[in-house]
C-alpha cells in the first residue's frame, strides 16, 4: 500500500518520516513544468532526484540547492512515476494548512501533474489521477473526496497551481463514475 503497482518507481532523496501517529488524510493536487510551459523534459525527474543542473535554463537559477519531491507525478501521457513511498512525508506542500492544522505534508499525499495553471490537461491525466485517487481511497479511506484539494487551498495567496484549467467538476465525475 506504499507504492502504486501501475506507476515507475524511482526514488527520490527528498522526503523523511511522517510524525509518529500522523494518520494520512489528505490529497495534493499540484502541477509542474521545467522549464514552465515545456512538457516532456527530463528536468522535472532530476529536479526531485536533486540532481537538477541549474545551468540549463535561465529561469533555474531560483531552484539552486532546493529540496523538493513528490509522491508522484503524472506526465501529460498519462504516466506515472512515484518518488516517495506513501507512508513517507514527501515535500510538496511548504508552508501550508488545511482547515487549521499547519505543515500539511505530515498527513497528504501529493500528486504533481505535468502542467501549467492556464493551459488544459489531458484525458490521460485525468484517467490516471482518477485510478491513483481511487487506489489511494483503498488504502487511506480518510481521504474523502472532501479531502482532495489543490496546493492552492492549502497554502493561498502563495500557491496558485493546480489553476483554472484545471477542470475540478470533470476529475470528480470521472471519480464518481463507477465505470470510468
Amino acid at each position: 500500500m506504499n507504492w502504486l503497482p501501475f506507476a515507475e518507481r524511482t526514488a527520490s532523496p527528498h522526503y523523511n518520516e511522517r510524525p509518529v501517529g500522523c494518520e494520512v488524510d489528505l490529497l495534493v493536487i499540484h502541477n509542474i513544468s521545467l522549464p514552465a510551459g515545456c512538457f516532456g523534459t527530463p528536468y522535472i525527474d532530476a529536479l526531485f532526484m536533486g540532481k537538477l543542473d541549474c545551468h540549463a535554463h535561465p529561469t533555474f537559477a531560483d531552484l539552486k540547492g532546493l529540496e523538493v519531491s513528490a509522491h508522484c507525478v503524472i506526465k501529460r501521457d498519462g504516466s506515472i512515476t512515484q518518488y516517495v513511498s506513501f507512508s513517507e512525508r514527501a515535500w510538496h506542500a511548504g508552508v501550508s494548512q488545511w482547515q487549521g492544522k499547519a505543515g500539511c505534508n505530515d498527513f497528504a499525499i501529493g500528486i504533481e501533474l505535468e502542467g501549467t495553471d492556464t493551459i488544459a490537461y489531458t484525458q490521460a491525466q485525468y484517467m490516471s489521477l482518477v485510478k491513483t485517487t481511487r487506489w489511494l481511497q483503498h488504502y487511506y479511506p480518510k481521504i474523502t473526496n472532501d479531502r482532495i484539494v489543490g496546493h492552492n487551498d492549502i497554502a493561498p495567496g502563495r500557491k496558485t497551481d493546480p489553476g483554472a484549467a484545471f477542470d475540478w467538476q470533470h476529475y470528480f465525475s470521472l471519480l464518481n463514475n463507477q465505470e470510468s
